[in-house]
């Protein structure tokens, strides 16, 4: 897909104080406190890593779903780095934009500084932190899919045999750390003597990085791999090992390979986003709750391929955590702290 970064356009502050057209612009495009018309909201999208990558591919789809319905007009830029994005964030509010979704994890004050810049624009924003009251136009979300990686992580338990799990991740940042602790909770309710080698590469885009750190933990017993990144899930096709996949559904890919994966469901967090703007409702606050299982955010993956290979035991305790989880019974502990090898 093209690159539809936004050029540098007139500022929209003079547009409006230069043309006779700018009271009509704001009855159009209105502030975050103040309804929108009811044609489709301009949304852009902002993403450091290609929307092929598993995470950002779950916002990109969403807003695609969004746009096939008519809710949204929806553009993005891809592989922004870190340094790029202020400027780019600047760009999209410059045209217009009703809304700005994206993960500013790598540039959180600098992205702070545009969102107090451009207050009747909406930003949605992937972020460590949480909402800020004095960014009323700032809200913030993360994949709390902490449920469907507990429940992988009940299947991975009971397929490992030598009880030694890989798990390679991006970063120690909390939106791994809480997934990687899920699992491993979930492994434990199979396999209480389990092993886990845990490591980080420092990117959120290496293939071949994550490849071969999970090359590294297989030579050291790992029987079953947590692939938090891309890369992991060809080292054990390669090996002939087990994965559990994080975020998509990658089997199709892998059908001997992945048994399980706890998919992130975007659609939640981003249309609440979009009736909150249509209706100028639209204010700081922490959209995480969106991603949990209970909310429609978050789900084991079918079994697909490993239909009638899990042992009987863990599909039996997925189901009743599963629907515990749904009617609040079970809560699966969110931890953010990093892991390490244990």
């Amino acid at each position: 897909m093209s690159d539809n970064r936004p050029l540098a356009r007139m500022t929209r502050r003079r547009f409006l104080t230069t043309t006779a057209l700018g009271a009509l612009a704001v009855a159009v495009l209105g502030l975050p406190g103040t309804a929108r018309a009811q044609e489709p909201l301009k949304v852009a999208g902002i993403y450091t890593v290609p929307v092929e990558q598993q995470w950002v591919s779950r916002i990109h789809i969403a807003a695609l779903a969004a746009q096939e319905r008519g809710d949204i007009t929806y553009t993005y830029s891809e592989n922004t780095a870190n340094t790029d994005y202020p400027r780019v964030m600047r760009e999209y509010a410059e045209q217009g934009y009703d809304l700005i979704i994206g993960e500013i994890f790598g540039v959180e004050a600098e992205a702070r500084e545009v969102v107090a810049e451009y207050p009747d624009t909406a930003f949605l924003m992937g972020s460590s932190f949480k909402e800020d009251p004095a960014l009323a136009n700032l809200s913030v979300f993360d994949n709390y899919i902490q449920d469907a990686s507990y429940l992988s992580g009940i299947i991975a338990g009971a397929m490992t045999q030598s009880g030694n799990i890989g798990m390679v991740g991006g970063f120690p940042i909390p939106e791994v750390n809480r997934l990687m602790h899920a699992f491993m909770a979930g492994v434990r309710e199979m396999r209480p003597d389990a092993t886990f080698q845990v490591s980080f590469i420092g990117s959120w885009f290496d293939p071949p990085k994550a490849k071969e750190t999970a090359f590294a933990m297989i030579e050291n017993g790992a029987d079953v791999l947590y692939a938090e990144r891309f890369g992991v899930s060809d080292a054990a096709k390669e090996k002939g090992i087990l994965a559990i996949g994080n975020v998509i559904d990658t089997q199709s890919d892998y059908p001997e390979t992945v048994v399980a994966s706890a998919l992130w469901h975007f659609e939640p967090t981003l249309d609440h986003a979009i009736e909150m703007v249509k209706a100028g409702s639209f204010t700081a606050a922490d959209y995480g709750a969106y991603s949990f299982m209970k909310e429609g955010g978050a789900s084991l993956a079918p079994y697909g391929t490993f239909e009638g290979k899990i042992p009987q035991a863990a599909v039996d305790l997925v189901n009743a955590k599963s629907a515990a989880i749904k009617d609040g019974s079970f809560t699966v502990e969110i931890n953010d702290e990093e892991p390490s090898s244990s």
